[in-house]
């Protein structure tokens, strides 16, 4: 099973990863705010994520990582 890892204080918030993820399983945090001032990504349900690597690909901040 794939999970997704986000370095939190590397998210900007720019939601790239959000708009591509086909199973809609990332979203913005809605309470959590990083060093930077960004409500940064995050997985609401790693059990559906099947590893396409598209949030991490997408990420101009490289702050996502997929394990297998």
């Amino acid at each position: 099973m794939a999970k997704v890892i986000i370095n939190e204080s590397l998210c900007k918030g720019c939601e790239l990863c959000t708009s591509v993820c086909p199973k809609k399983i990332l979203k913005l945090s809605e309470d959590k705010i990083n060093h930077k001032g960004y409500f940064p990504a995050e997985c609401i349900d790693v059990e559906k994520c099947i590893g396409c690597t598209f949030c991490a690909l997408i990420c101009p901040d490289v702050a996502i990582e997929i394990q297998a």
